[in-house]
């Protein structure tokens, strides 16, 4: 059922409102308040999908009530309805967050197309908000050991900031998680986060890829294409493997951090970009530096904000951690129950020497899964978890 509260301190305007909304929908539960007290009590009680609330009222007015609402359920949509309608009282409805604003004695059109589209944006609202916890659980760093909650310490700082950050770590290690964790805690998070594998794409395209292209630019190049500087506009892009990128490509990324500005391959016009950079390597830089693979002054405009992601050898503690995890992952994803491992299992492969990181302790869980027995036992792990 869909929950409609009507705030007003008429009784004739409250029942016939009420009335409208329940022939026009089996599917309205419709609740009433007779002022702005009652009605903000009932918000804070209960979970509503839209209120339709007056303006002029006794106790506390329409406006007032609006603004508190928005403190403690900020994602719930106000209509505002007024008998003294004019334009500065419907301005500031619209200011403080009202979705709409209909003057009495309202158009029952205008009204019930008003409240079908706020709500359908509340619908699309709570499904975004679904779909952005499934990314974050997607992306969520598992283990309490101590250097694991130092990174988190450190992106906790970082986050709010607009600093560059450069995440170091070899393959495996979950350079891409913490990438996603400075994101999704930053003033950014409501924009896109634009992921670049830089080692993925060929050193002739790279540029075209970042930058966009304008046509005839190449051969292939048969319309405009925007890169993805301009598609991270007012978010984030992160550059994953940027110790792989080109020389050429990499002093087009130092102008975009100098001068928030791109120019597309075959253009000379300058396109302004506001994106915050993010990149990851698992190669040593000053190292590339040295042998003239890497930029020095990219690699300084870049490393405002170091990470050095840890090696699962240096984390066993989260081991124990990380096998319920992915067991309960590929449990679902095969639609059977998780399997338990036993304590000796446990320890086993904390022993083990993980040189491919949490990407192999994954693989090796799913085999062990697999192959294993009702319960993973110490044999299990000495024969199907050998390298």
């Amino acid at each position: 059922m869909t929950k409609i509260l009507i705030i007003e301190d008429e009784s004739a305007i409250r029942r016939v409102l009420s009335k409208i909304l329940q022939e026009e929908s089996k599917e309205y539960e419709v609740f009433e308040a007779s002022d702005g007290i009652e009605g903000l009590e009932k918000l804070k009680k209960d979970d509503y999908d839209l209120v339709l609330c007056d303006i002029k009222m006794p106790k506390m007015d329409g406006l007032e009530v609006l603004t508190e609402a928005k403190k403690i359920k900020p994602e719930v949509p106000f209509v505002m309805i007024s008998g003294h309608g004019d334009l500065e009282t419907a301005v500031n409805a619209m200011r403080l967050g009202a979705y709409d604003y209909i003057s009495k004695p309202p158009d029952l059109n205008r009204l019930l197309n008003t409240v079908r589209n706020a709500l359908d944006k509340q619908k699309l609202v709570v499904e975004n908000k679904h779909l952005k916890k499934k990314v974050s659980k997607r992306y969520e760093m598992i283990g309490e050991s101590a250097p694991l909650q130092q990174i988190r310490q450190m992106i906790e700082k970082v986050a709010p900031t607009e600093a560059r950050v450069l995440i170091t770590g070899s393959n495996g290690t979950g350079k891409e998680l913490v990438a996603h964790a400075i994101h999704c805690q930053s003033e950014r998070a409501e924009a896109p986060m634009i992921e670049v594998n830089c080692a993925a794409i060929p050193s002739e395209l790279i540029e075209s890829e970042l930058f966009g292209h304008i046509k005839g630019a190449f051969t292939s190049a048969v319309k405009d294409r925007a890169g993805k500087f301009e598609a991270a506009n007012n978010g984030t892009i992160f550059l994953d493997e940027i110790g792989d990128m080109s020389l050429p490509a990499q002093a087009k990324v130092l102008r975009a951090l100098q001068e928030n500005k791109i120019t597309r391959v075959g253009s000379d016009k300058d396109i302004s970009v506001d994106v915050r950079v993010i990149a990851a390597t698992n190669k040593d830089l000053k190292k590339e530096i040295a042998e003239g693979r890497f930029r020095e002054d990219l690699y300084h405009r870049l490393a405002v904000i170091l990470i050095k992601v840890p090696s699962l050898n240096e984390r066993r503690d989260d081991i124990p951690l990380l096998i319920s995890h992915f067991s309960d992952k590929i449990a679902e994803e095969q639609g059977i129950s998780p399997k338990k491992f036993s304590k000796k299992a446990i320890e086993l492969l904390q022993k083990q020497d993980w040189t491919g990181n949490i990407r192999e302790l994954r693989n090796v869980v799913e085999r062990l899964f697999i192959l294993g027995g009702k319960e993973i036992s110490e044999d299990d792990v000495k024969a199907f978890a050998g390298k």
